[in-house]
C-alpha cells in the first residue's frame, strides 16, 4: 500500500510541479493596426519552441471576455465566419482577417496549447 501511495505522489509531482522555466515563450507584435472595411489584415504569432499546430486565436471586443475563434492553427470554432483563417505550425502562425467588418474591432492575440502552462 505504501509503495502504490508513493507511486502516486511520484506521479502527482511530474504532473503538478511546474516551473515557469519551463513555459514556452509566445510572441506577438503589440503594434495596433488600423484597417478600412473590407479589407484585409494579418497577425503573427511566433514560439520559443515547437508547439506543433496547438495554437489557437482569440478576439476580445472592448468590456467583453475573449471568444476562441481559431483553434488548432487553422480550424474556425462554432460559428466564426469564414472571413477568419489561421495558418502555421511549428513555431511561426498567422491569423487573418479578410472583408474585415466594424465589429471585427477588438483586441486579437495568439495562446499555445502545447503544453501547460498555456501562454499567450
Amino acid at each position: 500500500t505504501s509503495f502504490i501511495f508513493l507511486v502516486c505522489l511520484i506521479i502527482s509531482f511530474i504532473f503538478f510541479s511546474v516551473d515557469s522555466s519551463c513555459q514556452i515563450s509566445v510572441n506577438q507584435p503589440s503594434a495596433p493596426k488600423s484597417v478600412s472595411i473590407g479589407g484585409s489584415v494579418t497577425f503573427s504569432c511566433t514560439t520559443g519552441s515547437d508547439v506543433e499546430y496547438y495554437m489557437a486565436w482569440y478576439q476580445q471586443r472592448p468590456g467583453q471576455t475573449p471568444k476562441l475563434l481559431i483553434y488548432a492553427a487553422s480550424t474556425r470554432y462554432g460559428d466564426t465566419p469564414s472571413r477568419f483563417t489561421g495558418s502555421g505550425s511549428g513555431t511561426s502562425f498567422s491569423f487573418t482577417i479578410n472583408g474585415v467588418q466594424p465589429e471585427d474591432a477588438g483586441h486579437y492575440y495568439c495562446q499555445q496549447g502545447y503544453s501547460y502552462p498555456l501562454t499567450q
